[in-house]
């Protein structure tokens, strides 16, 4: 564990999804190039291990587990840390609301790494060319100007007045229109997206990635929707966004390098970049060095 920064060993996190956990059934992954078991109790309480051997499928022996790593649930995920993480998780209110549809959009694994990852999460200059007539299409392909901040009070990047227009931007929606989004990155590996709500204006939909650094150049991706959507199913809701996903996969597998380059002068920034900017700055100021290649000097 020496090679991973104190920053990226406190932090929470995600290792699977709760409704994916059968109690009292040994999983087993990868993270942060350590081996790990986890289970849930008769209690349906998650329990994370140091893996010693287990195999997939095996009963758990919980008198036999040895030291157990801090765990905590959150957003239908199960997070655990290697060091001292904060007594919460990140808030995304919108979760607690009672007639959103909140679900697990499936976990899937990514040859890049968790920053690299979450920058592209945070591109919408790819909208028209590698999601065509869903949230994109040309000639619509300029990204207008928007406000990118980092927060100090908040320990977040966040984007807002971010603007786009998208022929199907979320599976109720029935026309072409210009979305809002906000963007918020409030954890190292972790993005929240928010965008207008096709069915009350008033609101906005919720989409989240949660990245699992397995190694420094692989992740999982864990994705999570929050939707006001009285018409679609949960099924329909979850393939929509899968789809989403899967044509993201191969164009960000293909990014060279894996790892996230922290030196502006690295990559020719443009200024649909700002948000991915001030994500590698806040990272470099953080002293995250896991995932990433940091600047010189």
């Amino acid at each position: 564990m020496t090679a991973i920064d104190k920053v990226t060993r406190d932090l929470w996190q995600v290792i699977a999804a709760i409704d994916e956990t059968p109690p009292g059934i040994v999983q087993v992954t990868l993270l942060l190039d350590q081996q790990l078991a986890f289970t849930r109790d008769a209690a349906l309480r998650p329990v994370v291990w140091r893996r010693n051997g287990e195999q997939i499928g095996d009963v758990v022996d919980f008198e036999a587990i040895g030291e157990r790593l801090p765990v905590i649930e959150g957003y239908g995920y199960i997070w655990t840390s290697f060091g001292n993480p904060p007594a919460e998780l990140f808030p995304i209110p919108e979760y607690a609301e009672a007639d959103r549809k909140n679900m697990s959009c499936g976990s899937i694994g990514l040859h890049v790494s968790a920053p690299r990852a979450v920058e592209n999460f945070l591109d919408m200059g790819h909208f028209p060319y590698v999601h065509t007539d869903i949230l994109g299409a040309e000639p619509h392909t300029e990204v207008k100007e928007y406000d990118v901040e980092v927060s100090e009070e908040r320990d977040e990047v966040l984007a807002t007045r971010c603007r786009f227009f998208q022929p199907r931007a979320a599976l109720s929606a029935t026309e072409g229109q210009e979305v809002e989004y906000v963007y918020r990155v409030p954890h190292p590996f972790c993005s929240v997206l928010y965008k207008s709500c096709p069915e009350d204006d008033t609101r906005r939909d919720v989409i989240a990635i949660f990245l699992q650094p397995m190694t420094e150049e692989r992740c999982r991706a864990h994705l999570l929707q929050s939707m006001v959507d009285s018409v679609s199913t949960i099924t329909e809701l979850r393939r929509f966004q899968q789809t989403i996903f899967g044509q993201d996969k191969p164009i960000l597998e293909n990014q060279y390098p894996k790892r996230l380059p922290l030196d502006p002068r690295s990559e020719t920034p443009i200024r649909a970049d700002k948000s991915a900017i001030a994500y590698r700055r806040w990272l470099s100021q953080k002293g995250i060095t896991y995932g990433v290649i940091p600047q010189a000097g």
